[in-house]
C-alpha cells in the first residue's frame, strides 16, 4: 500500500524550472525597474494576485503595466518578458509522475495565469511532444480559473472539496515555505522541495 493516497504537486520550480531573475532583468531590460517588488516567489502586488486570480485579463494586465510603466511598450514585449520566467520541464519528473499515476491520485495546484499557461503548453510540446499539461493528473487546479491562489487556506479548502478528498491522505510537494505552512495546518502530509531536489529521487 502506498504511503499516501493521492499528491498534489505544485508546477513552478517542481515540475519546471523557473526563474524569477530572469523575468525581473527582462523586464529590467524594457525599462521597469524594482520589478521585484511587485513580483517574486514570496510576494505579488494586488495587480499580479489580480493576473492569477483571475480578476483582470490577459489585455488588462498590459495596459496596466504600460500605464504604471509610463513607457510605450508593446503587448508582445511585455509578455516575452513575463515568460521569461519559464524554462525547461523536468523531463525525469515528468515521466516519474507517469509512474505515479498508475498507484496514486494526482493533482496539480499552481498559482499562474493564461499567460503563462499557455507558454507553459508550447514549452511541454516542443520539448516532450505533449500538448497540454493537465494529462499528467486527475484534475489540475490553476490559480487564475478557480479564482483562488496558494497561500490562502480557500484554495486548499476547494481543492478538498472538489477532489473528494483527504487532507490527512494527501502529500502536498512545494517550493515555497508559505504554501507549505498553510498546507500542513490543514492537515496534508508536506514536502518543500529544495533547490537541486527532484521529486523522481522521492519515495511515495
Amino acid at each position: 500500500m502506498p504511503a499516501f493516497k493521492n499528491i498534489l504537486f505544485d508546477l513552478g520550480d517542481v515540475l519546471i524550472d523557473i526563474d524569477f531573475q530572469k523575468v525581473k532583468a527582462a523586464f529590467e531590460n524594457l525599462g521597469i525597474t524594482e520589478f521585484d517588488k511587485q513580483f517574486s516567489q514570496l510576494t505579488a502586488s494586488s495587480l499580479f494576485e489580480n493576473l492569477e486570480t483571475g480578476k483582470i485579463s490577459e489585455t488588462d494586465f498590459y495596459k496596466e503595466i504600460q500605464q504604471q510603466s509610463k513607457i510605450p511598450l508593446a503587448e508582445t514585449d511585455i509578455k516575452n518578458a513575463w515568460n521569461a520566467i519559464l524554462l525547461d520541464f523536468r523531463a525525469e519528473s515528468m515521466k516519474r509522475l507517469q509512474e505515479l499515476k498508475q498507484t496514486h491520485r494526482l493533482f496539480l495546484l499552481s498559482n499562474t495565469n493564461a499567460i503563462h499557461l499557455t507558454e507553459v503548453n508550447n514549452i511541454l510540446h516542443r520539448q516532450l511532444g505533449i500538448n497540454n499539461l493537465d494529462v499528467f493528473f486527475e484534475k489540475a487546479y490553476y490559480s487564475h480559473v478557480v479564482g483562488l491562489r496558494k497561500p490562502y487556506r480557500q484554495v486548499f479548502d476547494y481543492v478538498l472539496k472538489d477532489a473528494g478528498i483527504v487532507a490527512s491522505e494527501t502529500m502536498f510537494i512545494d517550493d515555497t515555505p508559505p504554501n507549505i505552512e498553510t498546507a500542513g495546518q490543514l492537515g496534508f502530509s508536506t514536502h518543500l522541495l529544495q533547490k537541486g531536489e527532484r521529486i523522481e529521487t522521492m519515495t511515495f
